[in-house]
């Protein structure tokens, strides 16, 4: 990348000054600078306006959580990388509706430059006038998951109710029939019949609850509508096995949005030679407005060595959408993330959701 503005909001200017030191010996034309709190951020339209954000974790020393979000509204076009203490248990998919990527505090300069690379990498895919053609040519593309992006705003608000959340989900007869199914079954039911929908909603719990809705509203429509469902269950069920912590919820999510791309009408003209369903689902879920990583994720997961850093989100979603597609996982990325010596037992836990 070439000259890059990088402004980090919040915590300690001095780690800031060793940051910039660091990048500066990788050989890169980024500047750095130090923003005690949101509002001494440069403006929007300024010579020095921030391309990328970097929001301490401190609330108490000018970051956090409402930092970011703040600074989400003012500066929609930048690269957002919000910071969490490393003992933090937060939800990823609430944090990450306001940030492109989570890293951990003391923030390293490699890390940094591994989410800023990535993430300029998906902008870059996205904005391809090529796709940008492709998409045009389909013409109605699939409506965003109301219900579930309904549902996942009202989990954020600590105050709401289960009463509340069933209401939502009662709203598709067919999704409160799925949710009212699923509680009974064998693994959630205990052998105990639920019969009511607030009941059963309590029972599935949050994360099983989201994907649960928004499998049912995503594959919902066309003639193998079921069978990519199924196949998406599975791929979500393995790939948040893969992950330890928060990260799990966001592997299980976009497990279960990697093959999205499929629901594009084949008469579009579209050719999967040059535009591969990956990229036009990933085109779809950023119109969608989903977190970055499970964009990255649905993208860039038959090819994963394309995002820099450790194993993470697409290489579980990689793994998983391989595995239970009957192919053969990139041996060579998984020996290069040091994540090989695992694949025996992922092959045993990708047999149990055959089995399951």
């Amino acid at each position: 990348m070439n000259a890059v503005q990088i402004v980090v909001v919040g915590g300690d200017a001095a780690r800031v000054a060793t940051l910039a030191r660091e990048i500066s010996e990788y050989g890169l034309d980024w500047r750095l600078q130090h923003a005690p709190t949101a509002g001494d951020v440069p403006a929007a339209d300024a010579a020095d306006a921030p391309e990328v954000l970097v929001v301490s974790a401190r609330a108490d020393q000018g970051g956090g959580l409402p930092a970011l979000a703040a600074l989400a509204r003012r500066y929609p076009g930048s690269v957002r990388v919000q910071l969490m203490s490393g003992d933090g248990d937060g939800d990823l998919l609430d944090v990450l509706s306001n940030s492109h990527r989570v890293l951990n505090e003391p923030l390293e300069a490699l890390a940094l430059i591994e989410a800023v690379e990535s993430v300029s990498e998906l902008r870059e895919l996205l904005e391809d006038p090529a796709l940008k053609q492709a998409i045009e040519r389909v013409g109605t593309l699939p409506a965003a998951p109301r219900q579930y992006l309904a549902l996942t705003q009202l989990l954020r608000d600590p105050d709401s109710t289960a009463a509340q959340i069933a209401e939502v989900v009662g709203q598709d007869p067919t999704v409160a029939a799925r949710v009212l199914r699923l509680s009974n079954s064998a693994y959630y039911s205990g052998g105990r019949e639920i019969s009511d929908l607030r009941t059963a909603v309590t029972r599935l719990g949050q994360n099983a609850l989201r994907r649960l809705v928004l499998a049912s509203e995503v594959f919902s429509v066309g003639p193998e509508a079921d069978e990519l469902r199924d196949r998406a269950l599975r791929i979500s069920q393995l790939a948040g096995k893969l992950l330890a912590g928060p990260s799990a919820e966001l592997a299980a999510t976009a497990g279960l949005l990697a093959e999205v791309g499929l629901l594009l009408p084949r008469s579009s003209g579209i050719d999967p030679a040059t535009t591969p369903y990956t990229a036009t689902g990933a085109y779809l879920l950023g119109l969608w407005g989903l977190p970055g990583p499970i964009v990255e994720a649905v993208a860039f997961h038959q090819r994963p060595a394309t995002v820099r850093g450790s194993f993470w989100v697409t290489g579980a979603v990689h793994v998983a959408a391989a595995l239970v597609n009957g192919r053969e996982p990139d041996e060579a990325y998984l020996r290069s993330v040091g994540q090989y010596d695992r694949l025996p037992r992922w092959r045993e836990l990708a047999a149990g959701t055959d089995a399951g």
